[in-house]
């Protein structure tokens, strides 16, 4: 079936061979380090049968006709692009963070776009394997993760400078049935339990890095592939079991380790197309492009579950009228319905690429991520300042049920007398969950640098905007001419920066 189930991917997973290590031992896919997860990707299978999500979770196949997961869907129309980001909203508020399957999605949409232009320019035969992976990935509803980030080694050389020349992912050898990868992707969220993994250059590449210039998709557990991971999940409950509880993820350092990639699998390769190095830049921007607009969508639903902490530990606490409260509350509504915003513009600016992908406005989607990000700590500080020092000193879940020290603690939790003790604990409980444990710092850190820093949104958009246009509204204004265009900021797309490498490189 098109749109699978969440019991039929588990399935899939237990069998993969075991190549994820933790704590220095090779694991398979099950124990409890998963489970937080599976609960995460589980949403994104059981809501798309659910008649209430079911309109924005699945979508109509531009390949096939048929219905399937929306996280395996290229985007045709603006409508496309709304429903995915409204899709990653409403989930995401299920699990209270990251719903962790757009990057995958993201990939697709990004090698869609890119693999096509190629084809055009270079003859090369890129977009045909592609489009055969893509029908493969629908027809078994596929989770994917997109592992972009290399390791980098010193940020101020390009990878052909590197000392060591394994610290971006490389092609070192050509077969005739395939290629030869060696390398290390960092920040990979969610690969020790997708089914795939798809690789995707980090940033443009010159002549000389023609070896770097690799984009391919490989099944998560392929030989070679070692996924050194990093689990994160909130503390286990045994009493006060609750949905926020059961959510959690694994990272991943997602090593390539001397790894064959059959030709169908691979969708650039400037080694053997040295025309197509400069698609590199292009495949990596048009993935950041795709991701930070459903950052729109989730970084928006991130900001309404610490609202609605903040709303309800107010009430709990007896202060939710004060008006300070009132402002700080505000202020995080206000951000979520402006990153929101800026991803609904951006799409209904978006323009139909030559492929038949619906692209989103460059500069609308890269301001919606970047206010998001500048706003991430503030809204946990907002959270922190309404909740009290409660958040980080509550006592352990066991002594609300101990015989001894239970009824007292119960007793001095309440605030508000129309609250009960239990749901006053719950509420402390999330909010310990969302500020204080482990997972909690990963999650702000992620807040601010998934998708990109707010740094390279502003890179982004200052390398996109056309401020010479700009000026001239300045320029008119100041009686310097009267007789300069009328300026109106016309839509921008990544492809605007394969141009100006292109004359880059000329030079």
């Amino acid at each position: 079936m098109p749109v699978g189930t969440y019991e039929a991917y588990v399935e899939r997973l237990r069998k993969m061979k075991p190549n994820v290590y933790i704590n220095g031992k090779k694991v398979d896919r099950s124990g409890d380090w998963i489970n937080g997860g599976l609960y995460v990707m589980r949403q994104t299978y059981d809501c798309a049968h659910n008649p209430d999500y079911e309109e924005v979770c699945t979508a109509t196949s531009h390949i096939t006709g048929e219905k399937i997961n929306r996280y395996t869907h290229i985007h045709q129309t603006m409508e496309d692009l709304l429903q995915k980001q409204r899709m990653n909203r409403l989930l995401c508020h299920r699990v209270g963070g990251c719903i962790q399957r757009c990057m995958g999605n993201d990939a697709l949409n990004a090698l869609a776009v890119v693999t096509y232009d190629m084809d055009q320019a270079c003859g090369t035969d890129y977009n045909k394997r592609f489009l055969k992976y893509l029908e493969y990935s629908q027809a078994n509803d596929l989770v994917a993760n997109c592992a972009q980030t290399d390791t980098k080694g010193d940020r101020m050389k390009r990878p052909h400078e590197q000392e060591d020349p394994d610290l971006y992912v490389r092609i070192v050898d050509v077969k005739p049935d395939g290629i030869i990868v060696r390398g290390a992707k960092i920040c990979n969220s969610n690969a020790p339990y997708v089914d795939e993994i798809i690789v995707t250059p980090t940033r443009f590449m010159s002549s000389k890095d023609a070896d770097y210039a690799v984009a391919f998709a490989l099944p998560a557990d392929w030989d070679g592939v070692k996924l050194i991971a990093l689990p994160g999940g909130h503390s286990k409950r045994k009493h006060l079991k609750a949905p926020m509880g059961e959510v959690g993820d694994v990272e991943s350092m997602t090593i390539f380790d001397d790894v064959f990639v059959p030709n169908e699998r691979v969708f650039m390769n400037g080694r053997t197309n040295p025309e197509v190095v400069p698609y590199a830049g292009y495949l990596a921007l048009m993935f950041a492009h795709y991701h930070r607009h459903s950052y729109t969508g989730c970084k928006t639903a991130v900001s309404e579950v610490l609202a609605s902490q903040a709303a309800l530990v107010a009430e709990y606490n007896g202060i939710e009228k004060a008006e300070h409260v009132k402002e700080k509350i505000s202020h995080i509504i206000g951000t979520a319905e402006l990153v929101f915003a800026a991803g609904q513009a951006s799409a209904y600016r978006g323009v139909k690429f030559p492929c038949g992908s619906f692209v989103p406005d460059e500069i609308l989607t890269n301001a919606g991520r970047r206010l998001a990000g500048q706003e991430i700590y503030n809204e946990y500080s907002i959270l922190a300042d309404l909740a009290g020092g409660i958040s980080a000193t509550l006592p352990m879940e066991e002594e609300f049920f101990a015989e001894e020290t239970g009824e007292l603690v119960n007793k001095y939790i309440k605030r508000n007398a129309k609250i009960s003790a239990e749901d006053t604990h719950r509420c402390m409980r999330m909010v310990e969950n969302q500020l204080c444990s482990h997972f909690a710092g990963a999650n702000m850190v992620a807040g601010m640098h998934g998708g990109g820093s707010p740094l390279m949104e502003t890179i982004a958009m200052m390398g996109a905007y056309d401020l010479e246009g700009l000026k001239n509204i300045a320029k008119y204004l100041a009686g310097i001419n009267k007789d300069l265009p009328i300026y109106e900021r016309p839509t921008v797309t990544p492809r605007r920066m394969l141009e100006k490498f292109r004359k880059f490189e000329k030079k």
